[in-house]
């Protein structure tokens, strides 16, 4: 796969012309080059030519981390048995990962084969904008997050729309019980997520991206 990389985002463009593509998204204070190393053992079909899209967050203050500037999808003003976010700035992010959506759809690639991933705070852009985009898309994976707002308000999804939800038992970053939270507001919204939890902290290990790689080798089948 070939490297392209800028200020807003990295790419690894498969060896044959792309027909599926997955958008990852980074945490809190990461980048974009955060899950490139991840995809080989992610063990995807050699015959899937997948185009891997991993955008960078704006370098924002972050008011729980003392207002200091990083990259981050929104800001989070409170942390506790809950997040209290600025709204305004993470539909900012939704707006942007929708219109990278949109560009990828008008270069050919069908909203069906493309896929959303993201990790904590990514993890919520990716909920935000995949239970809500217009069309259809293959689906969303949400690595050790939460749902930031309550998504019934912009539900656009039939009800067998694809979430695969996973989460650390460990993870004393975003608690183990705000993942299940998420896992059961959308099972109250009529969908049916897959749930998976691993004996790990606020990370990904082998075996979850493993499990990662079967699930989107089933997406683009």
């Amino acid at each position: 796969m070939k490297l392209i990389e800028n200020d807003q985002q990295v790419v690894l463009e498969p060896a044959e012309p792309a027909d599926a593509v997955v958008i990852w998204l980074h945490g809190l204070g990461a980048d974009g080059h955060d899950f490139v190393p991840v995809v080989p053992h992610l063990g995807l079909p050699d015959a899937l030519a997948v185009r891997f899209i991993f955008p960078q967050a704006p370098v924002q203050p972050v008011t729980v981390n003392n207002g200091y500037p990083m990259r981050a999808w929104y800001d989070i003003l409170a942390m506790g048995a809950s997040r209290e976010i600025n709204e305004q700035t993470l539909f900012e992010s939704v707006v942007r990962i929708n219109q990278l959506i949109s560009d990828q759809i008008e270069s050919g690639i069908s909203p069906a084969r493309i896929l959303l991933v993201g990790f904590s705070q990514g993890g919520a852009v990716a909920y935000e904008s995949g239970l809500s985009y217009p069309q259809t898309l293959a689906g969303v994976a949400a690595l050790s997050t939460y749902l930031a707002t309550d998504p019934a308000a912009r539900l656009q999804r039939a009800l067998s729309f694809p979430v695969w939800i996973a989460h650390g038992t460990g993870d004393d970053v975003v608690p183990l019980n705000l993942g299940e939270q998420a896992r059961q507001r959308l099972t109250e919204l009529g969908l049916s997520p897959h749930w998976q939890t691993w004996p790990m902290a606020h990370e990904v290990v082998l075996d979850e991206i493993q499990a990662l790689g079967r699930w989107i080798s089933e997406r683009f089948n």
